[in-house]
């Protein structure tokens, strides 16, 4: 596996497997790898005969009063865990690489981008369209893969993508979770002791709603009263940043669930603020 930390080498060495016809999966990462990353880079790995990946933590997309500064690093063991996943190159560059001086470009994606995460976090999908739009015209990918715990950023790439024609696929893979159903982060370290054998609720939460909607409960505002509620009793040292029931693709709140419906969530810990989601249709 070949590590590069400049833009323009990475930039080269994917454009010659274009230029060769050979397909190529890339997975962009903020690094502190875990199992669900892997599990990406084994789907890359089988999926396409080239594997890139980059570890950057992007500082466009953290607020003022974020955790950019201690967000989880371990450049030596994510690049163990990447060569053990089958991964051909791992671009690592550094912010002034990624940001130089004068670089005054952003990405807006506009509708999707004002709920829900947006909404907590101000300014964090400019830095996550500006940084993913760049990435993918440096690695040049025949398919992109993501992760669909951040279900949102999700949709909001697949939307820049289609609304700019980047030549590039995107494929979501599944929630990766503990064996006690808490979704897998890179921030899930923060968590204490208390809080982590709290955390797990979320997604017994989220599988209690949608057995709601399969017996029948088509109002999503009793859905999420009983949720709120089962939060409150399982979770006490965590508040609810939010919890709504959207449409998939646009994140318009619902009020019926009777098409297809996202119910997602993000819960502040004291450690670590968690988000998670599952489809009731």
């Amino acid at each position: 596996m070949q590590i590069i930390t400049s833009p323009q080498e990475f930039q080269a060495l994917c454009w010659s497997w274009r230029c060769q016809g050979l397909t190529s999966a890339f997975v962009p990462t903020m690094g502190y790898l875990h199992a669900g990353h892997v599990s990406l880079f084994e789907w890359a790995r089988a999926n396409s005969q080239k594997v890139a990946a980059s570890i950057f933590v992007n500082p466009t997309q953290f607020g003022p009063n974020e955790d950019l500064d201690r967000y989880p690093r371990d450049p030596e063991g994510d690049a163990a865990k990447a060569r053990a996943a089958g991964v051909d190159v791992l671009f690592m560059p550094e912010p002034g690489a990624m940001y130089p001086p004068g670089f005054a470009t952003t990405v807006s994606v506009s509708g999707l981008t004002e709920a829900l995460c947006g909404r907590s976090r101000p300014g964090h999908f400019a830095g996550v369209t500006g940084v993913v739009s760049k990435l993918l015209m440096l690695a040049i990918p025949t398919t992109a893969v993501f992760g669909c715990k951040d279900w949102q950023q999700l949709a909001v790439i697949r939307r820049m993508v289609r609304d700019l024609d980047i030549p590039v696929a995107i494929e979501g893979r599944p929630i990766f979770r503990e064996p006690d159903g808490l979704a897998i982060s890179s921030r899930n370290v923060y968590l204490s002791p208390k809080e982590r054998a709290q955390a797990p609720s979320i997604h017994q939460g989220l599988l209690r709603a949608k057995a709601q909607v399969a017996s029948g409960e088509s109002d999503a505002a009793k859905v999420l009263a009983d949720l709120a509620d089962f939060y409150g009793q399982s979770m006490p040292d965590a508040v609810v940043d939010y919890l709504e029931c959207v449409h998939p693709e646009t994140i318009v709140p619902l009020q019926n669930v009777s098409g297809p419906a996202l119910l997602a969530v993000a819960v502040k810990f004291p450690g670590a603020r968690l988000i998670d989601n599952m489809l009731l249709h």
